[in-house]
């Protein structure tokens, strides 16, 4: 699937500029913008795992305690049943 592009200008320190010139000069990356593209893609990845972390434990934490033992809890996840 082909999305639309919007062209954006963005500053970059001199240190940021050469670092991105480096990423790109080593080919792990064709251009400038496919760096920064990928940036986001992993920052957006990185959101949506931390929001199901959250939400985890949100539900752990409303779930209550448990009445089994640790040993016990232990000895379901050995067998598989947790």
């Amino acid at each position: 699937m082909i999305m639309a592009t919007i062209r954006k200008s963005i500053t970059f320190t001199n240190q940021q500029d050469n670092w991105i010139k480096l990423k790109v000069e080593n080919g792990d990356y064709t251009n400038d913008s496919e760096y920064i593209r990928d940036l986001v893609r992993k920052d957006q990845q990185e959101n949506m795992k931390l929001a199901e972390l959250k939400n985890a434990i949100d539900e752990g934490l409303q779930s209550g305690r448990s009445s089994l033992k640790i040993s016990d809890i232990i000895e379901q996840v050995d067998n598989g049943k947790l």
